[in-house]
């Protein structure tokens, strides 16, 4: 008998459980002659591989394969596995009649004769597509999970590394401030003083994006006119963008104002035109625009209404439609190693979102960029800008104040400028130490507090002390906005870093009951 005969015998033993595979319609089983043709075809094979039993037996089993898959040799790799070991098990992508892809779990069994020899195999695919694609959501969310504590971790840390630059910049200021007033009239050290207060500046203006980063900077919405926050921000900009780079403005004469946070704006802005720039390794230029558009719900998810459209363009080198499709994900960046850290547009997106807006990317690999920043327009107006500040009291009394910090460097500032403007001060380093000088002094008025104190925070020393001291008032003075929320109790606050006359006119506005009468002095004007 040779091998045929002895492959028809087998068929014909085996004949008694065709009824049983033959009622299956959960897995596709069927049988392969020695070179992988198919010989039987069950209807669970038929159900989702989409091929009747007319159709297939006869054909070699590979047209089940990818055409990558059949050019690698896989298939015959599979069926001489299947030979030496005995059996074959794998999982991979396999192609239905229409062309389509599934993801299965193949089984292929030797089939040998009394004597040992191969006479065919027995074949059992199952389609796991909806198990694949359930992992593939899992990993997806875990993937995400993993990205956002990432996020948080990182926020956190730029939390506290602003914090700490914070206080130490106002130790800067606060001193450069006090060493002007002492300074002779030269005007050469003079220039070089300011020099350091404008650099010391602009580091409060990195530390105050930072804090916004990490969600400690209070999201605060202010009708604002988008043409003139971005006039002030203009010499940043350029001067963030380098030489090589022409920043050109296209704003309307007219343009209503956005309810927006002004300083998420302006980094949202400095987000987007330094991606623009990045775009082009070398030079060019970059359009930021912006125009009112009137949209119906549902337009690129807006709801109707009025919105300014805030566009910046470059005519860099654009992206594919997968990138662009990732672009706005947490992390995700196609620059280099200590480029970019993939935060820049998914801070923009949650900015847009935040205010009730949308950030949209249009581009074309090779064409470049366009990211508009879609705002709604503002229910109420601006209100007007003086020109001029409102002039300080001329006289103040001079008061007794404790101030309190943990911050050696900020609570030397705080009460060298207390003092210069004629106050009598105490200090303390803690809460605790705070409350035992308040109960050892009885002609403290004023408490200026930091928030963000080991053991008491601010707030807490401020509740401790309405029990005992009620009408002692509390300046909360900090840079951490999201903890004065979690602990507000109606406080008036200094944000951190201030110069001397922010710190002047919290104090004039509180307007303190002196304890102890004593005389009038007049205010010293406060200086940058």
């Amino acid at each position: 008998m040779d091998r045929s005969d002895r492959y028809l015998a087998f068929l014909t033993e085996e004949g008694r459980y065709r009824l049983l595979v033959e009622a299956v319609t959960d897995y596709a089983i069927y049988l392969l002659d020695p070179s992988g043709v198919v010989t039987t075809w069950n209807p669970g094979a038929q159900r989702f591989k989409g091929y009747t039993a007319a159709e297939i037996i006869g054909q070699h089993f590979s047209c089940f394969y990818t055409e990558q898959d059949r050019k690698a040799g896989l298939p015959n790799r599979a069926l001489e596995n299947a030979k030496r070991e005995g059996k074959f098990e794998a999982e991979g992508w396999r192609v239905r009649k229409d062309g389509s892809q599934f993801w299965a779990f193949v089984v292929i069994d030797a089939i040998r004769d009394p004597s040992g020899e191969i006479i065919g195999f027995a074949k059992i695919t199952r389609d796991l597509s909806e198990r694949k694609e359930t992992q593939e959501k899992l990993e997806k969310a875990r993937e995400f999970s993993l990205q956002t504590q990432k996020l948080e971790a990182i926020g956190q840390l730029t939390g506290g590394v602003a914090h700490d630059f914070n206080n130490l910049l106002f130790g800067v200021l606060g001193s450069l401030e006090l060493l002007r007033k002492r300074l002779p009239n030269d005007p050469k050290s003079i220039a070089l003083l300011e020099n350091a207060v404008r650099g010391a500046q602009r580091g409060t203006i990195l530390t105050k994006r930072m804090l916004a980063f990490a969600r400690y900077h209070e999201f605060k919405k202010d009708v604002v006119s988008i043409p003139e926050l971005v006039h002030g921000m203009t010499e940043l900009l350029q001067r963030s963008l380098g030489p090589s780079f022409n920043l050109e403005t296209r704003f309307p004469l007219a343009l209503k104002p956005v309810e927006v946070d002004a300083n998420q704006f302006e980094l949202a802005v400095l987000n987007l035109t330094l991606n623009a720039r990045d775009a082009m390794p070398d030079r060019g230029d970059i359009i930021l625009a912006a125009r009112e558009e009137s949209v119906a719900a549902g337009h690129n998810g807006l709801q109707d209404g009025n919105y300014i459209r805030v566009s910046v363009t470059d005519a860099g080198e654009g992206m594919d439609e997968e990138t662009l499709r990732r672009a706005t994900e947490p992390f995700f960046t196609t620059k280099g190693l200590g480029k970019g850290t993939g935060l820049g547009l998914s801070m923009v997106h949650g900015f847009a979102e935040q205010s009730g807006g949308r950030l949209i990317l249009y581009s074309q690999k090779g064409r470049g960029t366009t990211a508009e920043l879609w705002l709604p327009v503002a229910k109420r107006s601006a209100q007007p800008v003086s020109a001029v500040p409102t002039a300080p009291p001329k006289t103040i009394r001079p008061l007794t104040v404790l101030a309190v910090d943990d911050d050696p460097l900020v609570l030397m500032n705080t009460v060298a400028m207390l003092e210069d403007l004629g106050h009598t001060v105490f200090e303390a380093s803690s809460g605790e130490e705070a409350l035992e000088i308040l109960r050892r002094e009885d002609s403290i008025d004023l408490v200026v507090t930091d928030q963000a104190m080991p053991q008491m925070t601010g707030t807490e020393l401020a509740k401790e002390m309405r029990s005992e001291w009620p009408d002692i008032p509390v300046l909360l003075a900090t840079g951490y906005a999201d903890m004065v929320q979690r602990d507000e109790i109606g406080l008036p606050k200094l944000a951190k870093p201030f110069f001397q006359r922010d710190l002047s006119a919290a104090v004039a506005r509180m307007n303190p009951p002196r304890r102890k009468p004593d005389r009038v002095v007049p205010l010293r004007t406060p200086t940058n």
